[in-house]
């Protein structure tokens, strides 16, 4: 799982949707795995 959230680090600037197409672009993921994790990688950031 680090290696997707250091995946994630490089575009965290963009929208969640945004996030989600990049991990399904450039690393093949299925919509929702990538959506689960960047849905994770954003609830962990806010606590």
């Amino acid at each position: 799982m680090e290696y997707w959230f250091k995946q994630l680090n490089k575009v965290k600037t963009k929208t969640h949707m945004e996030q989600v197409a990049f991990l399904k672009t450039e690393h093949a993921m299925g919509h929702g795995h990538a959506n689960a994790i960047v849905a994770y990688v954003k609830a962990k950031a806010a606590k």
